[in-house]
């Protein structure tokens, strides 16, 4: 029988080959049970060896290195996403928005003579908010984390405690209709928590790519959204598993 370690180098080994798996496939090349497959990939997910999926588990996505790096990713993706937020954006609204490439492009797509309080540690849209003369901005200290272009840490969740917004408007890492919202980062997903708790609503934007996915540090249940934006089209079968948990897909 094979030792637990020698059944880890084989399923990072598939990993490395196919970036994706399935439990069903691992058990059988392995001889074990699902069961054993899946308490495996935990392990693994445990480590930050993996990224746990629908049914399987892939590659770890490494997100690119900088913030300008990632602005070239999935850009027609995020530019859908960025005009579905516009509804949820009113006048006189107090909005918490953090970090991320799809919330610059949100801010971005804001009409030009919108009336806002915006809350933020995303260092990349305070050069956007000068085109916008009605946008009282309020930019959050912290430590200055230049990967990803925000601040993070016990100054910044202090500060979040302070304000009572109308909607937080997140930026994720990954999202699953079982385990929620997750987090890469430790000090985003601390971020990231604290704004969850200081807003009426929270709207969480997620391009497909981020769909069924999981990292280590949990943000909130997905009870805890009240809308889920995505580029797919509100009624794509591929969100079915987010339906039914009183959550509003866009």
């Amino acid at each position: 029988m094979m030792l637990k370690e020698e059944r880890f180098e084989v399923i990072l080994r598939e990993l490395e080959s196919r970036r994706k798996v399935k439990f069903e496939e691992l058990a059988i090349l392995l001889a074990v049970s699902e069961d054993t497959i899946r308490r495996d990939i935990e392990l693994l997910y445990r480590n930050g060896l993996l990224s746990k999926t629908r049914g399987g588990a892939m590659l770890r996505e490494k997100d690119p290195l900088t913030f300008q790096d990632r602005q070239s990713f999935l850009t027609k993706e995020k530019d859908v996403i960025a005009l579905k937020v516009q509804q949820f954006l009113k006048d006189g609204m107090t909005v918490f928005v953090d970090g991320g490439t799809t919330i610059w492009a949100a801010v971005n797509a804001m009409p030009l003579d919108i009336r806002l309080r915006m809350i933020t540690n995303n260092f990349s849209i305070v050069p956007l908010i000068e085109k916008f003369k009605n946008v009282e901005l309020i930019f959050l200290g912290g430590n200055y984390e230049s990967d990803l272009a925000v601040t993070s840490g016990i100054t910044t969740c202090a500060e979040v405690a302070k304000y009572n917004a109308d909607i937080f408007i997140m930026g994720t890492c990954a999202v699953d209709p079982v385990l929620g919202v997750s987090a890469i980062s430790a000090t985003d997903g601390e971020t990231k928590k604290m704004m969850v708790q200081c807003a009426r609503k929270t709207i969480a934007l997620a391009s497909r790519n981020k769909l069924y996915q999981s990292e280590l540090f949990r943000v909130c249940n997905i009870e805890g959204l009240k809308v889920l934006i995505t580029d797919l089209d509100s009624n794509d079968p591929e969100l079915n598993s987010f339906r039914n948990k009183d959550l509003q897909i866009v």
